[in-house]
């Protein structure tokens, strides 16, 4: 059995190479897909196919439209989400992300720091599982083959 896991959250730390490394090392039949992680072909997606648009508003709605519709695919396909919650980075795409999992009633992993705990305390109690580090993240996607 091979699973799809989707990783959402922010695009900026290297918490995906992380998790990728450890299922690798732990030989895991999971296959990774995720938002875009170049930040600059994420914003200039929608002038790239649309073409220069009027303004950063414009700019930033075709942008949207198309990592959006990227997402949603990549979502569909997975049978599993893992979102991660950091403490540096503003969260709102981990939690649009999470929360259409939810809704299509994918399995959730939430991965947050103890900080975080009351903002995101709802939303963690729709996950299937909530953890605080990557670590615990991986050896509950590793159970999942035991």
């Amino acid at each position: 059995m091979r699973l799809t896991v989707y990783l959402a959250g922010e695009i900026h730390s290297e918490w995906r190479s992380e998790i990728k490394a450890k299922a690798q090392a732990l030989k895991l039949p999971i296959d990774f897909v995720g938002p875009m992680e170049d930040h600059d072909r994420s914003d200039g997606i929608g002038e790239e196919i649309l073409g220069e648009q009027p303004n950063a508003v414009f700019r930033d709605a075709a942008a949207s439209s198309f990592n959006n519709l990227r997402t949603e695919v990549l979502l569909k396909k997975a049978d599993i989400v893992v979102a991660l919650f950091g403490e540096k980075y503003r969260q709102w795409n981990t939690a649009m992300d999470a929360s259409a999992a939810i809704a299509m009633n994918k399995p959730l992993i939430l991965i947050r720091p103890e900080e975080l705990h009351h903002p995101l305390k709802e939303l963690s109690e729709k996950a299937n599982v909530t953890v605080a580090t990557v670590d615990q993240a991986v050896k509950a996607l590793s159970y999942i083959f035991e």
